[in-house]
């Protein structure tokens, strides 16, 4: 379960402002559908575990208002990011490539 999010009044489908996805990205652990794995540590930098191989990069929150994504040595992605929200409780966030459209839930 995600620590403290239940109390920013998310609505489900509704994008997270940009003040709140630090919050949001590294309220805990996100598994996507595929069984990968996701953690947003609050200095800007992600692991990503999939098949049992990590892969680490980078995250920042871009001035539009967008999730940023960096993956050594040179992939960059921007993304929207919305909340999943159910009864009441903020469960995942999904997260939609800007220009791409490429979208990926991810649960806590």
């Amino acid at each position: 379960m995600a620590a403290g999010l239940d109390d920013l009044g998310a609505r489900d489908g509704e994008p997270v402002p940009a003040v709140h996805m630090a919050t949001a990205l590294t309220a805990g652990r996100l598994r996507f559908d595929d069984g990968s794995t996701q953690t947003f540590s609050s200095d800007g930098t992600t692991s990503y575990v999939a098949a049992g191989a990590t892969t680490r990069g980078e995250w920042t929150v871009e001035g539009d208002g967008r999730f940023g994504s960096f993956w050594p040595p040179s992939y960059r992605a921007s993304y929207d990011l919305r909340w999943i929200v159910e009864d009441g409780r903020v469960v995942g966030l999904r997260f939609t490539e800007h220009g791409r459209g490429s979208r990926f839930d991810g649960r806590y």
